[in-house]
């Protein structure tokens, strides 16, 4: 299989973390856990930012391994996922990965 070109890889995982956001802007943790679609709509974006995670060599600053194997975990382990894992996933870590993204989109350009 032919590697992805970056940008559309990097386009694809700030799509995803704006459609999460989107989601879960003026939620509660609470209003989360008992809306099903809300609640499989951000696994189905954090799949996809897992998956396209795996396109995308090492760069410091940004946990690459714990993104890949969140989504075999979504995938495969679905009965096991936690939603306060998924919920404090959301709040505490799409902000440092949008971050990451960027800056190195950033250094693409340079």
């Amino acid at each position: 299989m032919a590697p992805r070109k970056l940008n559309p890889v990097l386009d694809d995982i700030l799509d995803a973390i704006d459609g999460i956001e989107a989601a879960v802007h003026g939620k509660t943790f609470e209003e989360f856990q008992s809306d099903w679609l809300l609640r499989h709509g951000v696994q189905r974006g954090l799949e996809i930012i897992s998956e396209a995670s795996r396109h995308i060599p090492e760069a410091p600053g940004v946990p690459w391994r714990e993104l890949r194997s969140i989504g075999n975990l979504l995938r495969h382990e679905y009965h096991r996922i936690a939603d306060a894992i998924i919920w404090n996933a959301v709040v505490d870590e799409l902000g440092p990965l949008r971050r990451g993204v960027e800056a190195i989109r950033a250094a693409l350009r340079e």
